[in-house]
């Protein structure tokens, strides 16, 4: 059962999947994860793309993200989100978007729209390609705000690239059997500061 760690709806008990579809992040990631990024949360811009039943997102809400857009396309995870984000959106003051959508489509298709993100948060199937994916999508557009952060949670044992187009890694933490790697915007001309 996951539950909320911390602000305004610290506590609540969010419905999850059933099946083997979705992996929540467990309490210990989402703590390590919220305690690194604690000043950034506060009015910020939050995307949890690979959302699942929304924990991540959700927290962040509670903690006081301004807007937190979930995104997933198991029907499942989305039935969960829908169920789940309303309760914690009412709770925080806070809006969340629930979005129906695979995330190679659907970050393309929010960085068309304008739509600007302080934080992404990516964490798709472990063995699959997305993660590289999804970066290089959000390298190309402009999902990212100009001073935001990108975290993919990924198995420790998987290295993901320093660089994939104007990302850079700029930190990685190991939480167990996982780790979170942060990316940032860094222009070719920032390289060698």
């Amino acid at each position: 059962m996951t539950r909320i760690l911390a602000g305004r709806s610290k506590g609540r008990r969010l419905r999850t999947p059933t099946g083997l579809a979705t992996r929540p992040t467990g309490a210990r990631v989402r703590q390590t994860l919220f305690d690194i990024l604690a000043p950034r949360i506060p009015g910020c811009r939050f995307l949890d793309a690979f959302a699942g039943s929304g924990g991540i997102g959700l927290e962040a809400l509670s903690r006081g993200a301004a807007r937190v857009v979930l995104m997933d396309n198991d029907p499942a995870a989305v039935a969960a989100l829908r169920e789940n984000a309303p309760l914690v959106a009412a709770s925080s003051g806070g809006e969340a978007v629930v979005q129906r959508q695979d995330a190679r489509v659907g970050l393309g298709a929010l960085a068309a729209s304008g739509a600007r993100f302080d934080v992404v948060y990516l964490d798709p199937p472990y063995a699959s390609p997305l993660c590289e994916e999804a970066l290089d999508a959000i390298a190309r557009g402009r999902l990212l705000a100009d001073s935001g952060v990108v975290v993919v949670e990924h198995f420790k044992k998987r290295a993901l690239p320093g660089r994939i187009g104007a990302l850079a890694r700029i930190r990685e933490v190991r939480v167990g059997d996982h780790t979170l790697s942060f990316y940032v915007r860094q222009d070719a001309s920032q390289e060698d500061a």
